[in-house]
């Protein structure tokens, strides 16, 4: 498998890479990855099944579109394809770190900056993954729509095979989403997706994203994405807001946003996120009262 690899990785580059050593690291909890090396240049490999392979060619298209808009720095995409029962996507190999507070304050501009490309129609040009999840992004020109289908609607679908009660409550939920907002319509931005600290890191000082799921949506999304699971510092919140200020309904809008994810973690993992689920549609329902 690694000499397909490295041969894919030769023609793209137009660079004779010949592969002398490889060592797994860390990959997160969906993929398996190595670092391939030649003595002169390195690379990020990701690896999974063979049937995966459209999740690597939408993760590949997702990052060259964040890099077209020349805002956030992501991991350039060299090849992807499949060898020996397996689907890979080749990396450019960054030396990432941790953030700091000037790296998250960079972010936060820069991130503005992301949103501002946009599109005619929420979606995208392809479905891609939420994790290990289908992302389904068919284009339509109403937000609401969007996010009641193609959103919480498609993981309460998924959330349902495990008991009723989410799905009553999310269908009550989904019947008034308009009240939400009143006053807001949101522009189709380019969003990074899955936001979450652990996609984020720093290379030569400068921030960097990864690991994205890409499609045009409410900005709000990826902001909100940023507070589920912490790691974001109040300047980079402050470096946002002074760029690209958001609308004062974000605060509500925000558990609406993150109940996607939180059913998500539910349908992948299980566990407490079902309750954590349930508490945040109580939550949303109040607000409707």
């Amino acid at each position: 498998m690694w000499t397909t690899v490295a041969q894919r990785i030769s023609d793209a580059t137009g660079a004779l890479f010949a592969a002398r050593s490889q060592h797994a690291v860390g990959g997160g909890c969906i993929n398996s990855a190595t670092v391939l090396e030649d003595g002169k240049r390195r690379y990020f490999v990701k690896l999974n099944d063979a049937a995966r392979f459209s999740m690597f060619e939408a993760e590949a298209e997702g990052l060259k579109d964040i890099a077209r808009t020349r805002s956030v720095r992501v991991p350039e995409p060299v090849c992807w394809g499949t060898a020996d029962g397996s689907a890979f996507i080749v990396l450019e190999f960054l030396d990432l770190g941790g953030t700091d507070s000037r790296s998250l304050e960079k972010l936060g501009q820069q991130l503005a900056q992301m949103h501002r490309a946009t599109h005619d129609r929420f979606g995208w040009r392809m479905d891609n993954t939420i994790g290990s999840t289908p992302q389904i992004n068919t284009p339509t020109s109403d937000w609401l729509e969007f996010w009641r289908d193609r959103r919480l609607g498609f993981q309460l679908k998924l959330a349902a095979r495990q008991g009723r009660s989410l799905m009553n409550k999310g269908e009550r939920l989904m019947a008034d989403l308009g009240e939400f907002f009143h006053g807001y319509r949101p522009s189709p931005s380019l969003l990074h997706g899955d936001l979450w600290g652990g996609n984020v890191g720093a290379a030569e000082q400068q921030p960097v994203i990864f690991d994205p799921a890409v499609y045009y949506g409410d900005r709000e999304a990826d902001i909100a994405m940023t507070e589920l699971f912490g790691g974001f510092s109040a300047r980079f919140y402050q470096a946002y807001q002074e760029t690209w200020p958001l609308d004062t309904g974000y605060k509500v809008r925000k558990n609406l946003y993150n109940l996607y994810h939180i059913l998500n973690h539910f349908n992948l993992f299980g566990g407490g996120y079902g309750s954590q689920a349930e508490r945040m549609l109580d939550s949303l329902l109040g607000e409707l009262r």
